[in-house]
């Protein structure tokens, strides 16, 4: 499984914002859209990440208020990144290692995406989910014949 999974699985829905966008226009979309990060966009180009971890970060700086700070002021300059391409087990090593709770997609300077921390770990539950049913229902179907000098086998009621 790769990250273009992911991507797929959870719809096109982006949300960007500029870097000299006021922080409490963004914490108001932020909490309008129910999102924990924004994309900084700066022309055309990914500049940034405004996650709830900076927005905590500046607001106890600043004695607990937003004050007149600007996104700038506040992102992470220098997101980690993925491509559509990288491996899921890849990606979960990286959040994990860096404490990265979101990473946005690019293909070369062209973002694609954000995937979270909950996709991941949405992507890799569902993937399980479905490898356990594959096996339950194999074992379900497996020959019941019993071999010689075994008692038979029977079949344990379906779920």
């Amino acid at each position: 499984m790769n990250v273009t999974q992911i991507l797929a699985a959870k719809g096109g829905t982006l949300f960007t914002v500029k870097p000299d966008t006021s922080l409490a226009e963004a914490l108001h979309t932020m909490a309008e859209k129910d999102i924990g990060s924004l994309v900084v966009m700066e022309h055309g180009e990914l500049v940034g990440v405004l996650s709830f971890r900076e927005v905590i970060q500046a607001i106890v700086h600043n004695g607990g208020t937003v004050g007149s700070m600007s996104v700038r002021a506040v992102m992470d300059d220098h997101p980690l990144t993925c491509t559509p391409d990288t491996a899921i087990d890849e990606v979960r090593r990286m959040m994990l290692v860096h404490h990265a709770r979101y990473l946005p997609v690019m293909t070369q300077r062209t973002l694609m995406g954000v995937i979270s921390f909950y996709d991941v770990a949405k992507a890799v539950v569902d993937a399980q989910d479905f490898e356990n049913r594959m096996l339950k229902a194999y074992i379900r179907d497996w020959p019941t014949s019993p071999t010689p000098g075994d008692a038979a086998i029977k079949e344990a009621p379906a779920p």
